[in-house]
């Protein structure tokens, strides 16, 4: 499965820096961790939430878990969850599981978890389950243009 050509795109038009790496499949944010010898905490979660009736995306380490009081919060929404898989084939076309942080590529809004800020380098899914996008935390900022704010804890 190639990298979708909207995400490449969309990269390439913000001119900011970014590297493609290739890996084995993987599933999972500890799984990419382990397989690129990196810590948890440069791993971008992206999860995909609804809150009342819109979709977002809430991106924060993968050393951490979402804590959906905090992000209910700021997003001020009455109702949150996490969205079933289903949901992601469905409205994001994409295979569950390979979703990446780029929110401009879905037309929706992002947020961004403080605590990613604080990685050298922040690596993202890049729409398949071979290749992950690396960057760095300023530019994973400009690219996503995610909304700060504090919503994960400590696992």
């Amino acid at each position: 499965m190639a990298i979708p050509k909207k995400l490449i795109n969309y990269l390439d038009n913000l001119k900011i820096g970014y590297k493609i790496v290739r890996h084995r499949t993987i599933y999972t944010a500890y799984d990419a961790a382990q397989t690129m010898r990196v810590k948890l905490g440069e791993i971008a979660k992206t999860l995909v939430i609804k809150a009342d009736k819109i979709y977002l995306l809430a991106v924060l380490p993968a050393s951490q878990k979402l804590d959906l009081g905090k992000l209910k919060k700021i997003v001020k929404a009455k109702k949150i969850e996490i969205t079933k898989e289903g949901v992601m084939k469905k409205i994001f076309k994409i295979k569950p599981g390979a979703i990446t942080p780029f929110g401009e590529i879905y037309k929706v809004p992002v947020y961004i978890d403080k605590a990613m800020l604080r990685a050298k380098k922040v690596i993202a899914g890049a729409g398949t389950f071979e290749e992950s996008v690396v960057m760095t935390a300023k530019n994973f900022l400009k690219a996503t243009g995610g909304t700060l704010g504090v919503f994960g804890k400590k696992k």
